[in-house]
C-alpha cells in the first residue's frame, strides 16, 4: 500500500488533539538502540550494491571526516532507527534527509533568492516528525562541532523546534492559498530571525547569499571548462569530474553521440512546451560524470554543457540518479514507478519555487542497465552556509530559518491544522525533541566510530581529502 500526503475530508484540529492523546508529545524524547539494531556499516554496504564501485572510497572518505559528515551520509541508518520511534499518524510529504546542510538559498523563476530545503533525493509521504528529528539532531551535532556547551546546544535545538511549532501554528491560521504562497526570501532571513546577530554575523550571511547569486551557468562554465579547438569542453579532473570521452565504458564516439542525443531528446520531450522551446535554443557540446555531495557519492551524476545558438552563452545541467528512497523499506513504496519523478514531484510539493529546467527521465546507460534521473541546472544561485564559520548566534539564526522553512513545506502537503493542534502552545514537544537529539547524537558518534574502525580494519576502503 502506498502512503499519500494529502488532505482527507474531516481532517482538522480535533484529529491533531486526538493524535496527541494517542502519542504523547513527551514520548518523542525516547531513543535507545534496539537489541537487533542493524550494523551501520552493513547498511552502507547494501547501499553500495547499486553504486559506482570506484567512487565508493570517496564516499567513505567524506563520511569519516567528522560525526557531522557521517550523519550527512547516513540517512539510511537513521531511517531504520526512526521507524521505531513514536508516530502521530499525521502524514506529509517529507524531505527524508532534512539535516541543516540540506537547506539553503536557491533561485526562484522570478529571480529572487529563496531560502528553504534544497535536497529531495529521499522524499516520500511519511511522518512529519521524522523530518523534524533529522533536522534537530543535525543541529545538536553541528553545535557540538562548534564546541558549544550542553545547555547552549539544548537551547538552540529547542529554539529551532519551537520555531517549527510556531510556524506551523502560523500556517494553520492562514487559508490554504496563503500557506501555499508563503516563502522566505534570503534577503529577509537575517531581519526575521537574526535580531541578535552582530555586524560580523550579518555580513557572513550577506556574503553567503551574494556569493550564491553569482553561482550560475556562466560561473560553472568558467570554473569547469576550457576552450579546445574553439569549443568549450569540461576540464578533466578525475575522479571528481570525468568527461564522458575519458570513461572506460565509453569507447565508440558514434555510440556515445547517439546515446547522448537520445537521452537529451527524451529529456526535452518531458518539458512543458515553453521550457522545451527554451532548452532547444541551446546546442549540446560536452558531458561529464561529476561526484556530488556526501551521501550521494557513488550514484550516477552527469553534467551537460550547452551553448546558445545565438550569443553562445553557456548552460550547465545536472542529471542525478534517483534510486529508491531510504524511507521506503520502513513506510511504503513510492506511488511513482520512476524515482526521478518521485523526487521531482516531491520537490514541487515542498519547495516554494523550482528550477525551470527541473524534470525527470529514465534511460539505458552505457552499462546496458536502466537508471532513473532527475534533471536541473547545476548551479542556479545556490547558496549554502559554511556551518563551521557560524557563531552561536549565527547558528541560532540559520537553524530557526531552517525550521520555519520546513514547517512551510509540511504545511503545503499535510494537515497543518492537525499538526498545529498536536504541537499545541506549550514547549513539551521541543523539550522532548531536544532530549532525543542529545541521545541520537551520541548514537551517531558511536556509528561514526564504527566507520572509523571499519576503515582501519580494511572492511571498507576510504579516500580522504577529496
Amino acid at each position: 500500500m502506498t502512503a499519500v500526503a494529502r488532505l482527507e475530508h474531516g481532517e482538522d484540529a480535533e484529529r491533531g488533539r486526538g493524535a496527541r492523546a494517542a502519542v504523547p508529545r513527551s514520548g518523542h524524547a525516547d531513543w535507545e538502540p534496539a537489541a537487533e539494531r542493524q550494523d551501520p556499516v552493513a547498511i552502507l554496504r547494501r547501499q553500495a550494491e547499486t553504486r559506482v564501485a570506484e567512487l565508493l572510497p570517496i564516499r567513505y572518505g567524506r563520511m569519516v571526516a567528522s560525526p557531522f559528515t557521517f550523519y550527512r551520509g547516513a540517512a539510511a541508518v537513521m531511517a531504520a532507527d526512526l521507524a521505531r520511534t513514536p508516530n502521530s499518524g499525521l502524514t506529509v510529504q517529507v524531505c527524508g534527509d532534512a539535516h541543516i546542510s540540506n537547506f539553503g538559498g536557491f533561485a526562484a523563476p522570478d529571480r529572487r533568492l529563496v531560502f528553504g530545503p534544497n535536497d529531495f533525493d529521499e522524499t516520500l509521504p511519511g511522518p512529519w516528525e521524522w523530518d523534524v528529528k533529522r533536522m534537530a539532531v543535525s543541529i545538536e551535532i553541528a553545535a557540538r562541532e562548534l564546541g558549544l556547551a550542553a545547555k547552549r546546544r539544548r537551547r538552540i535545538v529547542a529554539g529551532a523546534v519551537a520555531q517549527y511549532r510556531e510556524g506551523m501554528r502560523e500556517f494553520a491560521a492562514e487559508t490554504m492559498l496563503q500557506a501555499w504562497y508563503e516563502r522566505l526570501d534570503a534577503a529577509e532571513l537575517t531581519a526575521r530571525f537574526g535580531t541578535r546577530l552582530d555586524a560580523d554575523g550579518r555580513e557572513l550571511f550577506d556574503r553567503t547569499f551574494a556569493k550564491g547569486r553569482r553561482k550560475d551557468s556562466a560561473r560553472a562554465a568558467r570554473k569547469l571548462t576550457e576552450v579546445v579547438d574553439g569549443e568549450l569542453r569540461f576540464v578533466p579532473a578525475p575522479p571528481l569530474l570525468t568527461p564522458l570521452r575519458d570513461l572506460h565504458a565509453s569507447t565508440d564516439p558514434d555510440e556515445r553521440a547517439a546515446w547522448v542525443h537520445e537521452l537529451l531528446d527524451s529529456y526535452a520531450a518531458g518539458l512543458h512546451a515553453d521550457r522545451e522551446h527554451l532548452f532547444r535554443s541551446y546546442r549540446f557540446v560536452d558531458m561529464a560524470r561529476k561526484v556530488v555531495g556526501v551521501g550521494s557519492v557513488g550514484t550516477r551524476a552527469w553534467v551537460f554543457l550547452f551553448v546558445s545558438h545565438g550569443a553562445g552563452d553557456p548552460l550547465v545541467l545536472q542529471a542525478k540518479e534517483a534510486v529508491a528512497s531510504v524511507l521506503e523499506p520502513h513506510l511504503a513504496a513510492s506511488a511513482y514507478e520512476n524515482h526521478g519523478e518521485r523526487v521531482v514531484r516531491g520537490q514541487r510539493m515542498m519547495q516554494a519555487a523550482t528550477d525551470i529546467f527541473l524534470s525527470w527521465q529514465r534511460s539505458t546507460g552505457l552499462d546496458g542497465l536502466e537508471h532513473d534521473f532527475y534533471v536541473r541546472q547545476l548551479w542556479d544561485w545556490k547558496a549554502s552556509a559554511d556551518l563551521s564559520r557560524l557563531s552561536e548566534r549565527g547558528l541560532v539564526t540559520y537553524t530557526r530559518a531552517c525550521a520555519w522553512a520546513l514547517a512551510r513545506s509540511h504545511a503545503r502537503s499535510g494537515d497543518r491544522l492537525a499538526i498545529a493542534a498536536y504541537l499545541g502552545k506549550g514547549d513539551r514537544f521541543e523539550a522532548a525533541i531536544a532530549e532525543f537529539s542529545i541521545r541520537y547524537a551520541d548514537q551517531n558518534e558511536a556509528d561514526h566510530r564504527r566507520l572509523v574502525e571499519a576503515i582501519a580494519a580494511g572492511e571498507l576502503e576510504a579516500t580522504e581529502g577529496i
